[in-house]
This record gives structure tokens, C-alpha cells and sequence, in this order.
């Protein structure tokens, strides 16, 4: 086994137990059992646990961010900030471990605003300001600070999935994902020119 493909190995395992039980699963035993190496192993790829659960979260943020950018591209610029809103929930419900890692944990190592989002370290949160950006510039949308805005929007988002995950909506998935639709709706007639 090549340096390289142990590396893999220990991320995607890693990365299943993160996403089946949490961070709080993924111990340096744990995955070496999975990999089938011993503990120490992994410390030939991986200083410390935590640079191993910081790579398995950007590695994940990445891949969502391609996805973000991806599904954003629309002619109708409204339409891409909603479906960008959208992808946040969906990697909210489908990925709730990684979720809460990348967006409701303090850590270190986290992107601070304004500064860090005004920089374009975040690329989720990049493809929302270039969007408003976008719809300011075309006349859309109201001329404001494209980041602040962004920030608004995100805090809107964030906080109703918090909520839903934390059983305050008596909703199905279904129902909350339109009132969820709904309420950012009411925040885009805000924006609107």
C-alpha cells in the first residue's frame, strides 16, 4: 500500500465515521482499525487527530462549495441565490455531523466576518455575495453591501435549520423545507430593487 492510498484510506474512513456518529467517533484507533494499520500509522499523514477532523471538514466544504457553484449558475440571478440557499439546507439535512463541524462549533480555525468572507476565504459564501453582487449590478437588487447582505441571509438560513434540527418545528421535511423557501422569499422582496 502506497503512502498515498493510505492516506486515502485513512480519510475515507475517517470521514464515514464522522459522518455516521460525529467527530466525537473518530478516534486515531478507530479509523486505524478500519484501515487495518496501526494507531501510530496514522500519525505519518496526520500530526494529530485534529488536522485529520480539519481535512475530512475542508475536504467535505470543497466538495459542497463545487456543488454550491455549480447549481448558483442560473440566468435568472434571484433564482441561483435561492438555489444556493437551498444547497445549505440540503447539506444541512444530508450531512448533519459535517454540517454542524463547519458552521456550529467554535473552533480555531474557523472563517471570521468580515474579514475572512470579505477576502473570499469562504467559498460557499463567496458564490451568495457574487450573486447579490451580480443582481445589484444588473439593477435587480437594491444597492447595498453585497458581504452584509450575504451575512444577513445566511444568518436567516442558519438559524431557522438550527431550529428545525433542534425539534422546534412540528414540520415534516418536506413542509419545513417550504416555509424555509418561503421565509428567504420574504427576505429576497426585501432586497429587491
Amino acid at each position: 500500500m502506497t503512502s498515498q492510498n493510505t492516506q486515502q484510506k485513512i480519510l475515507a474512513s475517517a470521514r464515514e465515521l464522522f459522518e455516521r456518529e460525529g467527530p466525537a467517533a473518530v478516534s486515531m484507533r478507530r479509523v486505524a482499525d478500519a484501515v487495518g494499520i496501526t494507531p501510530m500509522a496514522i500519525y505519518r499523514h496526520f500530526p494529530n487527530r485534529e488536522a485529520l477532523l480539519k481535512r475530512i471538514s475542508d475536504d467535505a466544504f470543497n466538495e459542497v462549495a463545487q456543488v454550491w457553484l455549480e447549481r448558483s449558475r442560473h440566468p435568472d440571478v434571484l433564482q441561483g441565490l435561492l438555489q444556493s440557499m437551498e444547497n445549505y439546507l440540503d447539506y444541512a439535512l444530508q450531512h448533519p455531523h459535517l454540517f454542524d463541524y463547519a458552521y456550529s462549533v467554535s473552533r480555531d480555525d474557523a472563517r471570521r466576518f468580515p474579514e475572512d468572507f470579505r477576502a473570499r476565504l469562504s467559498p460557499t459564501f463567496n458564490v451568495v455575495a457574487d450573486l447579490l453582487a451580480e443582481g445589484m449590478r444588473r439593477g435587480l437588487l437594491r444597492k447595498a453591501d453585497p458581504w452584509d447582505i450575504a451575512m444577513t441571509l445566511w444568518g436567516q438560513a442558519h438559524g431557522l435549520i438550527s431550529l428545525f434540527r433542534a425539534g422546534r418545528f412540528s414540520y415534516s421535511e418536506a413542509q419545513f423545507r417550504a416555509f424555509y423557501l418561503q421565509s428567504l422569499g420574504v427576505l429576497f422582496d426585501g432586497i429587491k430593487q
